[in-house]
């Protein structure tokens, strides 16, 4: 449709791209073909900031130096992002291990929104980027006190900080994640008996 009239096709994968839903790219179940996509966060691995905005060859219209950025990459980044990619994306088998466990918190997640009922909870996300919205306003943030007196970070996201955001390293270990999910559980329970 985009193409039909002429309109660049832009998808914004930083936040939910490399690895975090599952595939490389979060719109590839989508099958479409984006003309620009944009990449940052886990992109160049351990904390290295860089930004990339991969063009369609035939809209790479640049010269050298026209265009510049504060995340466009440093040596070091550079280093790590090939690294990273050699490491996790030469198979399918980083991808697979994200779903598995994607898998795990959302069962995790489902069985926590039917035991708290008063959470009015609904599902949101997928592989490694999931959560619960909250109908009680102002709920999220007390389960992320709750969570972070046990030692478990995490930030209440949406339009109202509704949703408790779950966001692990892509690489947990499946205990880890376990050992979070249970912090959760617990968190939920203390912040609705308050």
């Amino acid at each position: 449709m985009t193409q039909e009239r002429e309109i660049l096709l832009i998808v914004d994968d930083i936040k939910v791209g490399c690895g975090r839903t599952g595939p490389f790219f979060s719109f590839e179940r989508a099958g479409i073909k984006p003309d620009l996509v944009c990449l940052a966060k886990s992109l160049s691995a351990y904390g290295n900031p860089m930004a990339v905005v991969l063009i369609r060859r035939d809209l790479d219209c640049w010269k050298p130096g026209e265009h510049s950025g504060t995340f466009r990459g440093n040596n070091l980044a550079f280093v790590t992002a090939t690294a990273a990619i050699d490491e996790y994306w030469q198979t399918d088998t980083f991808e697979q291990e994200i779903a598995e466990k994607g898998e795990v918190m959302k069962q995790r997640l489902q069985e926590m929104i039917a035991q708290y009922s008063e959470l009015g909870g609904e599902h949101r996300g997928l592989g490694l980027i999931q959560g619960i919205a909250c109908q009680q306003p102002g709920l999220a943030k007390k389960v992320s006190h709750e969570a972070f007196q046990r030692g478990l970070i995490f930030e209440p996201m949406g339009v109202n900080k509704e949703v408790i955001n779950l966001q692990s390293t892509l690489t947990i270990a499946p205990e880890t994640l376990t050992q979070g999910l249970d912090i959760l559980d617990k968190s939920i329970s203390a912040a609705l008996s308050n």
